[in-house]
């Protein structure tokens, strides 16, 4: 056995015997609160930062782009110039929802047969904590590996990243890297590679007022806004031209994945949806409505992008009397080529943690990995299952989390380690 092959195996080892330390990393950031929002990181930055000051040899930037919007650069370099690895996480967490009937609770990181319960233990509590890990088993065998590992530890990523991921790559130059693993929720058996893009838009539609018994005299605002929303919906039914390897990873992840993420995935992941999320109008039943808005959520498939959208909404709605439109967030549909090297270092691994091969799949939900890829950056998520996420009584399994943590640890030593 070579020398770097016998540190690998010493790793794997060292992963496994750090499952008690592994858990208490989480319960010590399950116990902090960062709800977004208000997107408060400062409490779990605190102790967040103190945890990478343990790590010999990391150095450390705090990014305060608005008050109390903490996100944490830690940065650590091997035994000779390389390439740069990023673990990328965010610290803020969903509402705590202590209204939604916990049985536990949910700041208390309760372990209970095999569960480790709390708000954000899945969405991302768990993950950092498998990052962390990994950073500070790797700093042990500096000498093995050449290049940098970063941890982008980010705030305000519940509200779409601006402040937190996408504002570090933006301002601090080390926040980029050759290749980016993700800790956001998802499976073990499951290595995500792209993700849908994101199309907000807010409708408005006006009318003239009338007694609610002489519609003659008036016009329905909310008749205007249901015939815009019917032609929004035919939005799923445009075309897509995606990439056949796109189709292809999609086809093959499906027995895997769709047992994870439920029947219908694979279909979603290949067409344009609409959600129609809020609806408002009108004052009284027996008035003739003025005014009436909705908003609504559009997710794109690899092959349709937002300029696209923009053309169709603008043939489908600009016919329509007294309707308006204005998006309000738009982000590109994004993947990492699946062949990619940090695609097939995450896969190795997993397959040597998990005892089986994992999906290769894409992404139906956002992440901050859409900023790495915008920048260009390859990128893959690897993360928990998310038990009840945003609900009551959101758990992780402790099985999962010491085999996310191992293949955070391998695949970032043989990323770094690898003959380029």
């Amino acid at each position: 056995m070579s020398q770097s092959a016998a540190i690998r195996a010493e790793l794997a080892r060292e992963v496994d015997r750090s499952l008690p330390r592994l858990v208490e990393l989480t319960q010590c950031l399950v116990r902090l609160a960062s709800p977004n929002p208000p997107s408060d990181t400062v409490a779990i930055a605190d102790v967040a930062e103190a945890m990478l000051a343990q790590i010999p040899g990391m150095e450390i930037t705090r990014v305060e782009p608005e008050r109390r919007v903490i996100s944490l650069v830690g940065r650590l370099r091997g035994a000779a110039p390389g390439r740069r690895l990023i673990f990328n996480g965010h610290l803020d967490t969903f509402p705590i929802g202590a209204e939604l009937g916990w049985t536990v609770d949910p700041l208390g990181a309760e372990m209970r047969d095999g569960r480790l319960y709390g708000r954000g233990v899945c969405d991302m509590k768990g993950g950092l904590a498998c990052s962390i890990l990994a950073a500070s088993l790797l700093a042990r065998h500096k000498e093995a590996w050449r290049g940098e590992i970063v941890l982008t530890l980010a705030g305000d990523e519940e509200n779409m990243g601006s402040l937190g991921t996408g504002f570090l790559l933006e301002r601090v130059p080390y926040a980029k890297g050759d290749a980016n693993i993700c800790g956001d929720v998802g499976s073990p058996m499951v290595v995500r590679y792209g993700e849908k893009g994101l199309y907000w838009i807010e409708l408005e539609t006006t009318g003239s007022p009338s007694h609610g018994a002489h519609v003659h005299k008036g016009v329905n605002a909310i008749d205007r806004l249901r015939a815009a929303l019917d032609r929004l919906k035919q939005l799923e039914d445009m075309p897509v031209a995606a990439p056949a390897v796109i189709a292809r990873t999609i086809a093959d992840a499906k027995p895997v994945s769709e047992s994870l993420s439920g029947a219908g995935e694979a279909e979603v992941l290949q067409k344009v949806t609409v959600n129609i999320g809020t609806i408002a109008g009108g004052v009284s039943p027996n008035l003739v409505p003025t005014s009436a808005k909705a908003a609504a959520d559009i997710r794109l498939p690899v092959g349709v992008g937002t300029a696209d959208l923009d053309r169709q909404l603008a043939a489908l709605l600009g016919p329509l009397e007294g309707v308006s439109w204005k998006v309000t967030r738009r982000f590109e549909p994004n993947y990492t080529d699946p062949e990619h090297e940090i695609v097939r270092c995450v896969v190795g691994a997993a397959e040597e943690a998990l005892g089986r091969r994992p999906a290769v799949n894409m992404r139906i939900g956002a992440s901050d990995s859409r900023w790495y890829r915008r920048h260009g950056v390859p990128t893959v998520v690897y993360g928990l299952t998310p038990h009840n996420m945003g609900g009551a009584d959101e758990y992780i399994l402790v099985a999962e989390l010491a085999a996310v943590a191992k293949v955070h640890t391998l695949a970032a030593y043989d990323f770094l380690t690898a003959t380029t």
